[in-house]
Order: structure tokens, then C-alpha cells, then sequence
């Protein structure tokens, strides 16, 4: 498969378990994270399906098209090792919804460069929270959900917080 077949499924799928992850948290509280921006496409997307609720979005170092730049009071910038924590502290779990669009582009590297990322991400889901994931997040508190249909298996994951 070329890389631009391979890119346009990704995105088909990132969109698809956006749709899915927002419509399974309908008429629920709570907050949604955008774990890295990028140009922003992800974070514009959630907005659109979440017109009402703070999304709050991490990034280091913020350079989105100026058209999905999230206002400054939801844009925590900065490394998330250290404003995922002071968010918890702040907040504790508030997330109904958060989305890990975080990655080096290896998937082994991100493991090891990132190890430390899903024990924070289950302290700021809500019990019964959807996590959804561009790669696997390993922690005892994140149940696997089925992926919606037509997502491929290992193109996206989807958790719930336990509890």
C-alpha cells in the first residue's frame, strides 16, 4: 500500500472513531482532551461534534492553521509530562472524552518515548470515559472497546475508564 493510501485510511479512521467517540458520550458531563494539536485538524473536527463542551487541547509547542487554533484558555501548552499532572491537580478526572493524537511516528519509539502517558491519561478519565488512540495504551485501568465498523484492526484503539 503507498504511504498516501495508507494516510487517507488513517484519516478515515481517525474520523470515524471521533464520530463514534463523541456520539458515546452524548448527554454525559465532562470535559474532552485533545492530546497534541498539529495543525489542529482533530481539534477543529471535536469541536464541530462537541459544540458545547470545553475542550481543553495540550501541546508543546503550538503552530495550528490559524482557523483551528483553540482559544487560550483551553490551550495548555507546554510539555505534557509536566501540564498533564498539574492538570490532574487542578481538574482531578475530569474527562469524559479524551483523544491521544501524540506520536513520534514509530510506534516502538512511542512506546518507550511515551511509556509514562497512559497512567496519566487514566487519571484524567472519568469513570466509564472513552479513550481513543492513534497507538495502544497499556494500563490496567483502560478497558479495550470493540473499534467501530470499518476501522481495521490497529489502525485506532478505543478504551474505557474502569470504574
Amino acid at each position: 500500500m503507498s504511504r498516501l493510501d495508507s494516510f487517507i485510511r488513517r484519516l478515515e479512521a481517525q474520523r470515524t472513531v471521533l464520530n463514534w467517540a463523541a456520539a458515546s458520550i452524548q448527554g454525559r458531563e465532562g470535559l474532552a482532551l485533545e492530546l497534541g494539536l498539529g495543525n489542529g485538524r482533530t481539534y477543529d473536527h471535536l469541536r464541530e461534534l462537541l459544540p458545547d463542551r470545553d475542550i481543553y487541547v495540550f501541546e508543546r509547542d503550538p503552530h495550528p492553521n490559524p482557523l483551528s487554533r483553540p482559544p487560550t484558555r483551553f490551550l495548555v501548552v507546554g510539555d505534557m509530562a509536566e501540564t498533564l499532572p498539574a492538570f490532574t491537580e487542578e481538574y482531578g478526572a475530569a474527562a469524559v472524552l479524551i483523544h491521544v493524537d501524540v506520536t513520534t511516528g514509530v510506534p516502538e519509539r512511542d512506546k518507550i518515548a511515551f511509556a509514562w502517558l497512559p497512567a496519566r491519561v487514566a487519571a484524567l478519565a472519568m469513570p466509564g470515559a472513552i479513550v481513543v488512540s492513534g497507538w495502544a495504551l497499556e494500563h490496567e485501568a483502560l478497558e479495550v472497546l470493540p473499534l467501530p465498523e470499518g476501522v481495521s484492526e490497529g489502525r485506532y484503539f478505543a478504551y474505557r475508564r474502569a470504574g
